[in-house]
């Protein structure tokens, strides 16, 4: 979710403060190891895709041998198997994210582990397990971790590579999006607009599997008739241009569906406004992103005679209020789903570590529909 904020340095007890990169690489003093000796016990490095300053990632990220901290008793060891680039990892590179690392640091926010050794007082993890972080800020983007056994949750290892490496940022934030604001029943109404992002996606195929209808505002493009064949195809109810919103025959479509109870906004600017103007009274505009970089402007007549509610939504706030059961059941829906067929990855391209440098240029092009997931 592209997110630009102030910056905001983290401080105390945060996600970062469970970062390993830069400790390190300040304590061994030195850019490059192989293998390096802690407490008796050989600790080997590994290839990190890392910046030491932020600015454009094609300019600061580089790919490096750094050690692995040492194992603790605690601490599980993990082979990283795949990592998405997410606008938000995009974002947290730049600067321009609400809680940056400190630095240096390794990219990424989100990926899909197997875990290969275990500490001695590990109880909830094994050898061969999957695991996914619960937090952001451990660096994905390198070939092995040491994790604390707290700041990682296990996946079922039957689900596709793709759908694992993805499920932990865009598929949560579209499930309590679609959870948490309005009671929504099978026949209601959702309007979302850049339907086509991977948040997007997911909103659509979680909502056909509660018997939900989606409107999808998407940009015009050239590719428009094929992008929105294949959002119907993952479920879409209806696929719109953003103009078709300011036209009269929208009209038309409400009388084949309802007056969406809920507004997903991940553009910002006039887009959210459109989407404002068509909610039933009393529903709910959620912002979790801002494409746009151009602020929600709210009309008076939607406060005031329409009563409807402006909310935003960041789902790593969400993970770190609920770090328990309620993110456990989370992912076992969104696992069940994965199961049944009825949720996929979003349109991926697999790159290697080594061509990072294409993915992330990929990863920011405009009108991009495809995740580039680095295989690791």
């Amino acid at each position: 979710m592209w997110l630009p904020l102030h910056k905001m340095c983290l401080r105390g007890q945060t996600a970062f403060r469970r970062s390993f990169v830069s400790v390190y690489m300040k304590r061994s003093g030195h850019r490059h190891a192989n293998v390096s000796h802690f407490s008796g016990r050989f600790v080997h490095s590994c290839q990190a895709l890392v910046y030491r300053n932020h600015g454009d990632p094609s300019r600061v990220i580089q790919l490096e041998n750094i050690d692995l901290p040492p194992m603790g008793a605690n601490d599980v060891l993990v082979k990283m198997l795949a990592a998405p680039i997410n606008p938000s990892d995009i974002n947290m590179i730049q600067g321009t994210y609400a809680i940056l690392p400190n630095l240096p640091a390794v990219g990424g926010n989100e990926g899909i582990a197997q875990v290969i050794e275990v500490g001695s007082k590990v109880e909830s993890l094994k050898a061969g397990d999957w695991i996914i972080p619960r937090d952001a800020g451990l660096g994905t983007w390198k070939t092995k971790a040491v994790l604390a056994e707290d700041d990682v949750i296990s996946l079922p290892n039957n689900i596709p590579l793709l759908s694992a490496a993805t499920l932990g940022v865009n598929p949560c934030t579209a499930f309590r999006m679609l959870s948490d604001f309005e009671d929504l029943k099978p026949g209601d109404t959702v309007i979302q607009n850049a339907a086509n992002s991977g948040v997007g996606q997911a909103v659509i195929q979680i909502a056909a599997a509660r018997g939900i209808n989606t409107i999808n505002v998407i940009r015009d493009r050239p590719q428009f008739a094929e992008l929105s064949e294949r959002l119907k195809a993952m479920g879409a109810s209806y696929v719109i241009k953003e103009e078709d919103l300011r036209r009269p025959e929208i009209k038309e479509l409400f009388k084949a569906c309802k007056k969406p109870k809920l507004a997903l906004n991940g553009v910002g600017g006039k887009s959210a406004t459109e989407l404002l103007r068509h909610l039933q009274f009393g529903g709910s505009l959620v912002t979790y992103g801002g494409m746009s970089k151009q602020p929600v402007t709210v009309p008076v007549s939607a406060l005031i005679f329409k009563d409807v509610k402006v909310r935003g939504f960041w789902v790593t706030q969400w993970k770190r209020d609920h770090y328990g059961r309620a993110f456990r059941a989370m992912l076992d829906e969104l696992c069940s789903f994965i199961q049944q067929g009825k949720l996929t990855a979003p349109a991926c391209t697999k790159v290697e570590l080594q061509d990072y440098h294409k993915a992330l240029d990929a990863a920011m092009q405009p009108f991009t529909s495809r995740k580039q997931v680095l295989i690791l």
